[in-house]
């Protein structure tokens, strides 16, 4: 089986605006008529969403370092019946961790070899000139064996320092594709976790028609649907993770939207049914459901509102007396005794756990998760080990309850972030993303 023919965007690093031309080329091509299957390489759950939004088709992530080979061939079959595939790298080309998880690093560049998809690299261009070959020539060649499109030169300042730079490219002999000029008004809304959700954009749809437009100006588009390519693979029969419960409350507002693609459509898939409420709008969870689930997002800036949600906690608390309950992160700071603010004022939360967190208090919590369940989570047994990402910022200032699992970072270090479990609630500050394959 070969998948549509795909193309890698990727950077030296973050913050080069690669998701700008994602986005604009996401709704260029489908603008051209072209069936545009997006993927994000790497643990994000805010980008598929803008993917989404530009292409008009779910966007899913492939991890080489979270997933498993049969979980990974599974998200890759979700391309069957695209005429294209453009995938969005995480960070830098080459950053992962330093040991390998249940398939690899977690690189952007492992995901391009793996599906056979050329990297296009943007380079920030600002403050230099031929030099930026330097570093498009490393990228090159730190791994002969990556498949690369070209480059698209971003941030270009005026036509000489376009032909300059174009000049130290031909010398690498690095195909260009496109030349960005510099631009203001290109750059997405941002906040402490990256950028806004896409929910909260104030006007996503006109700024994505802006996105094509420039890239349709600036970029060789038929260069690019030239060079996309992609592997052989043989046909996946295994399927997307299984849902926890047959009928899930899935909390879905602005406070609460860090899901992964492929744990819905899996949950879907095997016939569970998904019904969604929001906290915010004081809702409370649908009673017939066998399981309540708030993922992460924000609500350290919805924490007075939540505070203030009775219905949706009165429904919480009758939930959990019968049946489950699991919060992740954000769903897990909610389910909490109490949220300080980032201005010191505590908020009540629902107190189904013990867990009192500060945003006040901020501190960076980042990266990979390898987590081995000592008591029951919905869906997994104890004993199940399990995989995810963590991304916030609030510390922990109470952990009374018992712990749910024992939790490593990617490098094996064992962390103090343990979740918790008290009677039919559970929550976990990391993002569940897979079980584990080995």
């Amino acid at each position: 089986m070969t998948n549509p023919p795909g193309v890698l965007i990727s950077a030296p690093s973050s913050g080069t605006g690669k998701t700008t031309v994602m986005l604009g080329l996401l709704r260029a091509l489908a603008e051209d008529g072209l069936a545009v299957q997006p993927f994000k390489s790497g643990p994000d759950y805010i980008d598929p969403a803008f993917h989404l939004a530009a292409a008009k088709r779910p966007s899913f992530n492939i991890d080489s370092w979270a997933m498993g080979e049969d979980l990974l061939g599974a998200i890759a079959t979700q391309a069957q019946g695209a005429d294209i595939v453009v995938a969005e790298g995480s960070m830098g080309l080459f950053d992962g961790v330093a040991k390998p998880g249940a398939v690899g690093h977690g690189t952007s560049a492992e995901t391009a070899l793996r599906m056979g998809w050329p990297v296009v690299l943007v380079l920030d261009v600002g403050g230099q000139a031929q030099s930026a070959a330097a570093t498009a020539l490393g990228f090159r060649m730190y791994n002969p064996d990556l498949p690369f499109a070209g480059v698209i030169l971003n941030r270009c300042a005026s036509p000489r320092h376009e032909r300059l730079t174009r000049l130290g490219m031909e010398r690498a002999g690095l195909p260009v594709l496109g030349v960005l000029p510099r631009r203001g008004d290109l750059t997405l809304p941002e906040r402490h976790l990256g950028l806004i959700q896409a929910i909260e954009h104030p006007d996503l749809e006109a700024a994505i028609t802006g996105y094509a437009a420039f890239l349709r100006e600036h970029v060789d588009l038929d260069a690019i649907r030239a060079a996309a390519s992609s592997g052989s693979h043989e046909p996946s029969s295994a399927a997307l993770p299984r849902p926890p419960a047959q009928r899930i409350a899935l909390a879905r507002d602005a406070a609460f939207s860090f899901t992964y693609p492929h744990l819905l459509k899996g949950w879907r898939e095997a016939g569970a049914e998904i019904l969604p409420f929001s906290p915010l709008a004081n809702e409370a969870p649908d009673p017939d459901a066998d399981l309540v689930w708030l993922p992460g997002g924000y609500p350290e800036l919805h924490a007075g509102t939540l505070a203030a949600a009775e219905t949706f906690h009165t429904g919480l608390r009758k939930h959990a007396e019968t049946k489950s309950v699991h919060g992740e992160c954000g769903g897990y700071m909610a389910l909490g005794e109490a949220l300080v603010d980032k201005d010191g004022a505590r908020h009540q939360m629902a107190g189904l756990l013990g867990l009192v967190t500060s945003y006040e208090k901020r501190k960076f919590n980042l990266g990979y998760r390898k987590a081995q369940l000592v008591a029951p989570m919905p869906g997994f047994a104890t004993g199940t080990e399990l995989r995810g990402h963590e991304f916030h910022y609030s510390s922990i200032v109470e952990q009374p309850d018992a712990p749910l699992a024992r939790v490593f970072d990617a490098e094996g270090a064992e962390g103090p972030q343990t979740g918790s479990v008290r009677g039919h609630v559970t929550g976990t500050f990391f993002h569940l993303i897979a079980e584990d394959s080995k």
